[in-house]
């Protein structure tokens, strides 16, 4: 498998990898933001602690190569405005993604997730980028749907978000696929030639 690249970057973003020491700007940033956390799959932080810990376990998934996690960086400032990840499994990667509240709204989520998939589908071996949001989490769906992924369906009972409650939650799925030609259809069929597989 290709390891990915620690730096990626876009006309306003760095995607980097994560440091321990990116602790204090994450919590104070977002992971005790209870309107940030609401739909996440961890509880909010409540101390730098959490947040090293936090990194210590992103860290252990990109050793692994299992998971693999970029800081969201502001190139004109330096400033971390989020994060963004990856889980692996096989030619599947699934994508999670954090924004800061004062950066919403701005498109920065949305150029971000644009060239983690760019870069996913680009290849050989990731065929399929698909990522969940909970169904009352609009301003997620609209960051997947302004990268491009389609909606799946409703994955039901599906989500836990802890900061909300602990029974588990109706989920959009979404996803954005390389584009293959099939193998002819088979005599018959009523169709002949190649077709293309729809994102």
């Amino acid at each position: 498998m290709t390891n990915p690249p620690e730096i990626l970057e876009t006309k306003r973003l760095r995607l980097r990898k994560p440091v321990l020491e990116d602790a204090d700007e994450i919590l104070r940033q977002y992971a005790q933001d209870a309107e940030v956390t609401k739909y996440v799959s961890w509880r909010a932080h409540r101390s730098n602690d959490e947040t090293r810990d936090f990194l210590r376990g992103c860290l252990e998934g990109m050793e692994s190569r299992k998971s693999f996690h970029w800081i969201i960086d502001r190139k004109d400032d330096d400033q971390l405005l989020g994060m963004i990840a990856t889980r692996v499994d096989g030619h599947k990667w699934e994508l999670g993604y954090v924004l800061a509240r004062p950066y919403w709204g701005q498109g920065y989520m949305t150029e971000a997730v644009k060239t983690l998939v760019g870069w996913a589908l680009k290849q050989p071996e990731i065929y399929r980028l698909w990522a969940v949001c909970d169904v009352d989490n609009v301003a997620s769906a609209r960051v997947m749907e302004n990268a491009g992924m389609k909606r799946e369906g409703v994955l039901r009972r599906w989500s836990i978000h802890p900061n909300v409650g602990d029974a588990p939650r109706d989920s959009y799925c979404y996803s954005i696929i390389k584009d293959l030609e099939r193998r002819p259809l088979s005599k018959g069929a009523g169709q002949s030639g190649k077709r293309k597989a729809h994102v």
